[in-house]
């Protein structure tokens, strides 16, 4: 068996071996399970039948990762990803009011046409046509929108009358343990400790089991420790693909946004990534680009029709890579290990709401970390990131933060006399942008 591994995947000649190959995809799995929790508290908010979503999960992540490894042989993990559920969930079917079930029809024609740019070539041409800035604010945007969404969870963040968001209540024991998980969650990563956010999440619950809540505890007591997974019956093939079609005028934006956001959410890890364990070529670019982004939107395809929001590339494979993860092995394995969790649903199922906060807050802060790359003297660059990332968790979308961002970089350019230096089809996406808004077409 280790001769054919060897051979498949090439492992001695990217400077690896099985073990280490092993060792590293059970690493990366313990610092990305975190969302088989979090992934079905986030769409349940959409209104999605909760029966089934933690297998529906599991099933996407393994699909998704094991066409990265075969496709690429890239120690890449892939899962339905943050960012991307909440724009699902809280953009498309609670702000927009979209049924869910259209919701997964919008992602299946987002992993497409995201197939058919690729395919083409016309993908290559878009991710260079955006500017920088309004990348850097939708990703920090996006981070500053999950965190909101985990402190609102928890109340530790709740409405006000007079200040439309306000501090809530301490006393509460969601509030107080959710700040406790933040801090200690921070503290573990910044000790390098491996599966921090999934150590916060097993703290806060086992702390739950002695909490007593109206009806109970804060963590219910679990049936069994193992059991067998759950039907995804509610949810395999619900899609309405016809829905996006039908409704074009009231649902073309949240295609584009989704497009722009899975696309480069996908070649920032993917880069990101691919960095670390020293796969780029002498120019700076990843060889099997190409593949990478197929994989990525053939397992978006398999997740609509599964029932879940788009499947991406998770940068938590940077801690494979770390421990030596260099091929496509690394990701078989974590594949394997979403398939192995499957059969302790009963114990996921009992994590309460609140012990997710920390993971949701921490990928926020992560998200932030592009900010750095900002030119800060560039008065059209700074004011069209701050904009972008104000605006989601401020209007709690990410459409109208990416829709906004477009605006303000193309009129301040103009304005400050920068017209030549915007590329066409940015100036397209803003007169789209500004006309919708104009004619209030949603």
């Amino acid at each position: 068996m280790s001769v054919w591994l060897e051979r498949y995947f090439k492992i001695a000649e990217k400077g690896s071996n099985v073990k280490t190959e092993v060792v590293a995809g059970f690493t990366t799995f313990a610092a990305m399970s975190y969302i088989l929790v979090v992934n079905p508290n986030i769409l349940a908010a959409s209104g999605m039948p909760v029966e089934g979503l933690i297998t529906v999960t599991a099933l996407a992540a393994c699909i998704g990762t094991l066409l990265m490894a075969l496709m690429t042989n890239y120690p890449v993990a892939m899962a339905p990803g943050m960012g991307l559920n909440a724009f699902f969930a809280f953009t498309i079917c609670i702000t927009r009011e979209v049924p869910w079930e259209a919701a997964l029809g919008i992602v299946f024609w987002n992993g497409i046409l995201f197939v058919l740019l690729t395919i083409t070539g016309i993908r290559k041409g878009i991710a260079q046509a955006i500017p920088a800035a309004l990348k850097i604010g939708v990703q920090c945007g996006i981070g500053l929108f999950i965190a909101f969404i985990g402190l609102k969870n928890a109340g530790l963040i709740v409405d006000s009358p007079a200040t439309l968001v306000t501090l809530g209540s301490l006393a509460q024991p969601t509030a107080l343990l959710a700040l406790f998980g933040i801090i200690l969650t921070i503290v573990l990563i910044a000790k390098n400790i491996t599966g921090a956010i999934l150590i916060s999440v097993v703290v806060l619950t086992c702390i739950g089991l002695f909490v007593p809540t109206g009806d109970g505890h804060l963590t219910a007591t679990p049936d069994a420790f193992f059991g067998l997974p759950e039907r995804i019956s509610a949810t395999f093939m619900a899609m309405d693909i016809w829905y996006p079609i039908t409704h074009f005028e009231h649902t073309w934006d949240l295609i584009f946004a989704l497009l722009f956001v899975n696309m480069f959410d996908t070649i920032g890890t993917l880069i990101g990534v691919s960095r670390k364990a020293h796969l780029l070529d002498s120019n700076g670019e990843l060889p099997k680009m190409g593949s990478a982004m197929t994989a990525d939107a053939t397992a978006s395809v398999a997740g609509a029709v599964l029932g879940t929001s788009p499947v991406t590339s998770y940068v938590e494979s940077a801690a494979g890579v770390a421990v030596g993860g260099r091929t496509g092995l690394t990701a078989v394995v974590v594949a394997g290990c979403f398939l192995l969790a499957l059969f302790l649903t009963p114990i996921m199922k009992v994590i309460p709401l609140m012990a997710t906060t920390p993971a949701l807050v921490l990928v926020g802060i992560f998200m932030m970390e592009s900010i750095r790359q900002l030119d800060f003297d560039d008065l059209p660059s700074l004011a069209t990131a701050t904009i972008a990332l104000l605006a989601m968790p401020l209007t709690f979308s990410i459409s109208e933060g990416i829709a906004l961002g477009f605006i303000t970089y193309v009129g301040v350019s103009v304005g400050v006399g920068k017209a030549r230096q915007i590329s066409l089809l940015t100036y397209a996406i803003a007169t789209v942008f500004m006309l919708r808004y104009i004619f209030d077409l949603t």
